[in-house]
């Protein structure tokens, strides 16, 4: 593919800058609650909505009455502004800072390890943030550190772990090569995935279920608490793989001609691993194991800006939480058209977010395939 010149690049980024913002000004519109776009706005903006627009809107006619009063409009605007803003647009922002991560961790793993198939958890730390969080379900482990829960305080210590042993396992005089490294985090990965049914064979019925619906991963996030405490160690780590994007051009090379070019092999590969572990860790400390954003993505990204990590990891970046945000919202609809379809009530419930993506990602994946192949 050719190189994209500096115009070029500036202007598919500000696109995809541009995409983000519709789709986050969208986002307080979108979920399974009977609520317009235009009237989210206007009550979150604070521009009174007159009770005529509002007749025979299921929130709105609270009493059943076939009229609505001023009342009735004042509390269906609180409402309004409460769903919007403070779950559906927190939900989006969240994804988006998910997607990001994921996605700019599986573009950096898949030039590290030379492999098209990397994944942020190659090495192992989603497994291992699983079994962490399997166990401290198991024990019933429910200490709460102010704005963090035990729960992932757990998982993001197992997926630290997992990777700190397959460093422990690298010292030494042969340095592992990155194929030794992938295998190493494929069999750590095999190891927890073990333990985990260890786990949930010695649970209860009701801890079996908390296992199951965490590891489908979840975006639910009531106030921005969440995303909140994941930035301290998100945005250095976004910083860092940024940073190293010319490196990894020349690390991609081969480590012999990256070194006669001035770039280490294994201190970049070691910095990159470091900040792709904090980063994924604190994802699945926070939202669960959710697959085939950091696969897809950056497979996509590459047929269309091409391999030059100083545009593909911003364009990944982007192009990620684009995806896990249209991910989201096809994940609190689904329910609601799978009940309008087969004549339930199934409006309140939402699809797990990692169903969403596999589902979603397989097919888009094959696709690639299909036009790589091409």
């Amino acid at each position: 593919m050719k190189a994209l010149t500096s115009g070029q690049y500036l202007l598919r980024i500000g696109l995809c800058l541009m995409g983000l913002m519709i789709l986050l000004v969208i986002s307080p519109g979108v979920g399974s609650a009977p609520l317009g776009l235009w009237d989210v706005w206007r009550a979150g903006l604070g521009i009174e909505i007159p009770a005529d627009e509002l007749i025979g809107h299921p929130l709105a006619d609270i009493d059943g009455d076939g009229t609505v009063g001023d009342t009735e409009a004042s509390a269906y605007a609180e409402t309004a502004r409460n769903i919007g803003f403070r779950q559906r647009l927190p939900r989006s922002i969240l994804a988006l800072i998910v997607g990001v991560t994921l996605s700019m961790c599986g573009s950096t793993f898949q030039v590290l390890f030379r492999n098209p198939l990397a994944t942020p958890y190659t090495l192992g730390i989603a497994s291992g943030g699983s079994l962490g969080a399997l166990i401290a379900i198991r024990t019933g482990w429910e200490t709460s550190i102010p704005g963090v829960s035990s729960l992932s305080v757990a998982a993001f210590v197992g997926g630290i772990v997992v990777v700190s042993a397959i460093f422990l396992l690298a010292r030494g005089a042969r340095r592992l090569t990155s194929n030794e490294l992938l295998l190493a985090g494929v069999t750590m990965g095999l190891f927890c995935s073990a333990m985990m049914m260890v786990v949930t064979v010695i649970s209860s019925e009701r801890e079996t279920f908390r296992m199951v619906r965490w590891m489908m991963g979840s975006l639910v996030a009531i106030s921005t608490t969440k995303s909140a405490t994941m930035l301290p160690l998100l945005v250095p780590a976004w910083a860092v793989l940024l940073l190293s994007a010319r490196s990894l051009n020349q690390y991609r090379l081969g480590d012999e001609l990256a070194a006669s070019r001035g770039v280490c092999p294994v201190r970049l590969q070691r910095v990159c691993v470091i900040a792709c572990t904090v980063a994924t860790a604190a994802v699945v400390a926070n939202c669960g194991p959710i697959g085939f954003v950091g696969l897809v993505v950056p497979h996509a990204m590459v047929l269309v800006v091409g391999s030059d990590c100083r545009i593909l990891l911003p364009a990944s970046a982007l192009a990620g939480g684009a995806f896990l945000i249209l991910c989201d919202w096809a994940s609190q609809l689904a329910m609601q058209v799978a009940g309008w379809a087969t004549q339930q009530q199934l409006s309140g419930a939402t699809l797990p977010i990692g169903v969403v993506t596999a589902v979603i990602g397989v097919p888009i994946f094959l696709v690639l395939l299909r036009m790589r192949k091409a």
